[in-house]
């Protein structure tokens, strides 16, 4: 599956619909909100991940490195998050 990334208007600023920064946002499929390109990355890179950890689920290999690679894109964009929350951008 690959996932689509678009621009939104070149140059508009807003608040990611994922962390909050205030950033240029783009959208990506299957997003609602718009994200920031950080945010963007790490959702690809989560969708990428789930796919392979459900591959080696049904083929009975080891997911602990891959369950750990997520778990760090997931705390990745909770610090984002916090970030911009708490003004530390």
């Amino acid at each position: 599956m690959l996932a689509k990334l678009e621009r939104t208007d070149h140059g508009v600023t807003d608040d990611c619909g994922l962390c909050g920064r205030v950033a240029e946002l783009f959208e990506f499929q299957g997003q609602p909100e718009k994200c920031c390109l950080d945010c963007c990355a790490d959702l690809a890179t989560g969708v990428l991940l789930s796919a392979e950890i459900d591959a080696a689920t049904m083929a009975g290999r080891n997911t602990n490195t891959l369950v750990s690679e997520s778990a760090e894109i997931s705390g990745r964009i909770l610090e984002r998050a916090q970030s911009a929350h708490f003004g530390f951008n």
